[in-house]
């Protein structure tokens, strides 16, 4: 048992060590500049993701409505899981709609919208990434394996690549979201002006 305790820990640790790779770098340091533009500028960000990437979805919106590391103003991020919402647009239009039709009722030019997707197959964001490049928005997305479907659609991606399942690609994915938020922080409320 413990050497399948330690081969688990071995590959959390090579899933942590992909923010090191350049591409993950140049993925964190532009979303979080494009966040801190987005909100500087009184835009919002809209996060959706289905399963455990809407989670991931909820949790890295709470960290900027609430605080992260120290008391600052809220910032506005709205994770598209209202269930009223999902299950009335899931019934009358199918699940492929549910978040194109969030980004459709929320987003406004100047926002962000931000797909996360271990797969980068799940329809429901590909609508969503597409509603939101015709409202004007820049899209992020946080994928995993080949990067799918998705891969190349949206403005800023990074693949978390060489993992058969979702967990240890979530891992990397929430260290990375902790890490934008830290820069987006640091942007807007611990940096002077120049």
């Amino acid at each position: 048992m413990k050497n399948e305790i330690l081969k688990s820990v071995e590959e959390a640790i090579r899933a942590a060590s992909a923010l090191k790779e350049p591409h993950a770098l140049h993925f964190i340091e532009t979303a979080a500049e494009w966040i801190s533009d987005s909100l500087r500028n009184k835009g919002k960000l809209l996060i959706a993701g289905n399963g455990g990437s809407l989670c991931d979805a909820m949790h890295f919106a709470e960290e900027l409505t609430g605080q992260f590391r120290s008391f600052r103003p809220a910032l506005p991020a709205i994770a598209l899981v209202d269930p009223g919402h999902l299950t009335c647009v899931a019934n009358d239009m199918g699940f492929e709609s549910v978040f194109s039709r969030g980004v459709e009722a929320l987003g406004q030019p100047g926002d962000l919208f931000v797909a996360m997707t271990t797969s980068g197959n799940s329809m429901n964001l590909i609508a969503a990434a597409n509603a939101a490049k015709q409202k004007g928005l820049k899209t992020i997305a946080f994928l995993g394996k080949t990067g799918g479907k998705m891969k190349g659609l949206c403005d800023l991606e990074w693949i978390v690549s060489g993992f058969p399942f979702s967990d240890r690609i979530q891992e990397a994915h929430m260290a990375a979201i902790h890490i934008v938020i830290e820069r987006v922080e640091h942007e807007l409320f611990y940096t002077a002006p120049t």
